[in-house]
């Protein structure tokens, strides 16, 4: 089978640099699929946990906190705001920030605060929330709600 090379980047070093099957990722426009000899595509990820296929089946799951993908027919690559394989993920520690996203959204949409400012803390604490359950995504824990 054809494969793809793909490099995972974030800000502080190269988390992932191998070639594979398939790729799946969330992009601001939806869930996208990379197969070799893509088309060319540049797109916005948001936070979810990437999933990767190689060696004909076996699926890797990586937290991505958003960014970029650029697309090539040979070469996939990922400018990630931050990533992480699952190893790496404290799960208590993203089970706590999770909990505190939903409990700051609670508030503010309790609240019913219309300044400018409680919006911007409702879409921080949302990205917070996508975040978390991603990093909560790639361990395959289950959200504790």
């Amino acid at each position: 089978m054809a494969t793809i090379q793909l490099e995972i980047v974030s800000p502080d070093r190269v988390v992932y640099a191998a070639d594979i099957d398939m790729l799946i990722a969330r992009s601001t426009g939806g869930e996208i699929g990379i197969l070799p000899k893509h088309i060319p595509l540049v797109t916005g990820l948001q936070p979810h946990a990437m999933r990767i296929h190689v060696d004909g089946g076996t699926e890797q799951l990586f937290a991505v906190a958003g960014g970029f993908m650029e697309v090539t027919p040979e070469k996939i690559t990922v400018l990630a705001t931050a990533a992480e394989e699952p190893d790496e993920i404290d799960i208590n520690r993203a089970q706590r920030a999770y909990d505190r996203a939903q409990e700051r959204l609670k508030r503010l949409r309790e609240g019913g605060a219309e300044d400018g400012g409680a919006a911007i803390d409702e879409a921080r604490a949302t990205l917070a929330l996508k975040r978390a359950v991603a990093r909560l995504q790639a361990t395959k824990t289950p959200v504790k709600a």
